[in-house]
């Protein structure tokens, strides 16, 4: 039976680099599968793009939980699902799909990995990563406008005091407590390092 792991912490704290660096490093790498939570965003395809600008996509309620649920289910059961795929530029999903076979490991990563009962349940292994609120700002300001359709820079800080820091003081900080080890990174290249090996040493935990 594959087995899952949670791996949440703030907007920008390095999950994916970290989660993509450590799967290199595994024992099995071929036996590992990422999966980021944003492509359960909910599509809002009922809005305009206007509208769907102005969703707060950093509360629990925009993400689609019913599906991700279904999906961990069908992969725990070695069951292949199409996942969705988000569309940043669009603010929705893409009318693609992507195949997801089932692995030994299933990774998922995303800032409300750990935030539902019903989904943590279904782990074998919770993890959240943290930084400090400093370092997290600059990256989101870096990759929100350099990888993310080039969002310019007073839309990006005007939604990170709006909706991130808010919803990560309400929501995502608080889920550090149900996770079985909490990962620092704090960008400098020891703090990265140990971060990632930490990683490595806990997803084979779960994978041999």
């Amino acid at each position: 039976m594959p087995k899952i792991v949670l791996i949440g912490g703030g907007s920008s704290s390095g999950k994916t680099y970290i989660t993509s660096r450590a799967v290199k490093l595994v024992s099995d790498p071929k036996e590992v599968t990422v999966i980021s939570f944003d492509d359960y965003y909910k599509p809002y395809s009922d809005l305009s793009l206007e509208e769907r600008m102005k969703v707060n996509y950093d509360h629990p309620e925009a993400f689609d939980w019913p599906l991700l649920k279904k999906q961990i289910e069908a992969l725990k059961k070695g069951q292949s699902i199409e996942k969705p795929i988000y569309d940043f530029a669009s603010y929705t999903r893409s009318e693609k799909t992507e195949t997801i076979i089932p692995k030994k490991v299933i990774v998922f990563e995303g800032i409300m990995a750990l935030e539902k009962a019903s989904i943590r349940n279904s782990a074998d292994l919770k993890l959240f990563v943290a930084c400090s609120p400093e370092r997290r700002f600059l990256r989101r300001l870096i990759r929100d406008h350099t990888g993310r359709t080039n969002r310019p820079y007073d839309y990006i800080i005007k939604q990170y005091f709006d909706t991130v820091k808010p919803m990560f003081d309400m929501y995502v900080e608080p889920t550090q407590v149900y996770s079985d080890s909490i990962i620092y990174n704090e960008g400098t290249e020891e703090s990265e390092s140990k971060a990632v090996n930490i990683l490595v040493t806990l997803i084979n935990s779960v994978l041999l």
